[in-house]
């Protein structure tokens, strides 16, 4: 992952301060903290820190980052935690961990009055529960975005496609009139096909799990009409096969280099897909994602910051995520790291507007997002669909099949949960 990395599935960011003994909140709960993150490619938070340590000599923060990867940084954190380690004061994790973390004990619960969640987008706050609690604070939201050619689709005199009708007619029959492929998305089997997965299946109005993981519900009509709809891609060949290897990055650069005419992607895509140096810069636009008779649903991505259980300084850690919090430190997450902040009213400000256009159309489908599957268990139950949707796409499975399949297997996970 390149620099701002994808932010699909969050920044792991963790607050420590280790000293090897059992962690017992002394000094009111406050003192130094360690910041720890999964690289920080555009190093804006060593300018940001630099801000608190100012502030807070008593309550320094040291920055340590894990490797880049969301899965070794994944592990590195469970293996402290499940150690019962003092190492970790602040973790800020993915949105899909929260659930597991929470349910394994790693995590405090958190004062909602402490936060300004009256000033966040309305829907981050259900990544950060569990179990109607509270666990965590969002701090970096994230949607996924349809990024088409506009040279091509103004040349031709058609709007955007609003729903998969259109998507698909124009990735079969535009597409190949200009020697481009229709659309891709990121249908490697890892995370990021478990995410366009649940966007289909989410935006056909159905679901995966509800009540925490408790009950399945993968069985249903939308579900099939959703892996349907990439599997007819692949089948009729809007989709390339080439996509089924594609993760962010090189879904991205397929783009970028003018190969197709739809992508699904983050936001990161948007300035490097318009800079002056890309094939189609300047000629590129963003809707929200279709759906089958309309707007589509995006999954939720991005990062929650929380506090570990066994945190030396919860006191601390606390008003650190305040701080990370604050208006004018999400507009430096913003700007400095290209990630997209929870602040409500920086969607709308002008001077952003201006600088990441694609602002109001991201803030339109961070609103009718939906978080992935909240499950104790996530690390399998991503695993299942990522195997189980690989197969369909690939034609190994039909779609009704493939359904079916997958609800058998997460029904075997909710019954060890």
């Amino acid at each position: 992952m390149i620099g701002p990395r994808p932010p699909s599935f969050g920044r792991a960011v963790l607050l420590t301060a280790y000293t090897g003994a059992t962690p017992r909140p002394k000094d009111g709960g406050r003192g130094p903290i360690t910041l720890v993150t999964a690289g920080d490619l555009t190093d804006y938070l060593e300018l940001v820190l630099a801000d608190w340590n100012r502030e807070h000599p008593d309550e320094r923060v040291t920055l340590i980052e894990l490797p880049d990867s969301a899965d070794e940084t994944r592990a590195q954190m469970i293996t402290e935690l499940r150690s019962g380690s003092d190492r970790f004061d602040v973790l800020n994790i993915d949105v899909a961990w929260t659930s597991e973390f929470a349910a394994a004990g790693w995590i405090r619960t958190m004062d909602r009055d402490r936060f300004p969640f009256d000033s966040f987008l309305p829907p981050v706050e259900d990544t950060a529960t569990f179990a109607g609690r509270l666990y965590a604070v969002p701090y970096v939201t994230n949607a996924g975005l349809l990024y088409y050619r506009a040279d091509i689709l103004e040349a031709e005199g058609v709007e955007p496609p609003r729903d998969w009708a259109e998507l698909e007619r124009l990735a079969r029959t535009l597409a190949p009139k200009h020697r481009l492929d229709g659309y891709a998305g990121q249908f490697l089997p890892y995370e990021g096909l478990a995410v366009n997965a649940t966007e289909a299946v989410h935006s056909a109005g159905g679901s995966i799990l509800v009540d925490d993981g408790a009950k399945v519900t993968v069985d249903s009509a939308a579900a099939r009409e959703g892996l349907g709809f990439l599997s007819r891609g692949v089948r009729e060949g809007w989709i390339p096969r080439k996509a089924l290897d594609f993760k962010e990055e090189e879904s991205r650069q397929a783009f970028q280099d003018g190969e197709l005419l739809f992508l699904r992607n983050w936001p990161y895509v948007y300035a490097g897909a318009n800079a002056e140096e890309s094939a189609v810069g300047g000629r590129v636009g963003t809707v929200p994602l279709p759906g089958p008779d309309g707007p589509g649903a995006s999954v939720l991505g991005g990062s929650n910051l929380a506090v570990s259980t066994q945190s030396r300084h919860p006191e601390s850690a606390a008003d650190l995520i305040a701080f990370l919090t604050s208006e004018p430190v999400q507009r430096r997450v913003l700007t400095l790291g290209a990630l997209p902040p929870v602040r409500s009213g920086l969607y709308s400000d002008p001077e952003l507007v201006r600088q990441f256009p694609y602002l109001p159309t991201l803030r339109e489908s961070v609103l009718a997002a939906e978080p992935r599957p909240k499950s104790p268990r996530y690390d399998q139950v991503t695993l299942a669909v990522q195997a189980v949707v690989s197969d369909a796409m690939s034609g190994r499975q039909s779609p009704d099949s493939a359904v079916a399949r997958l609800n058998r297997e997460l029904e075997a996970i909710a019954r060890r949960s």
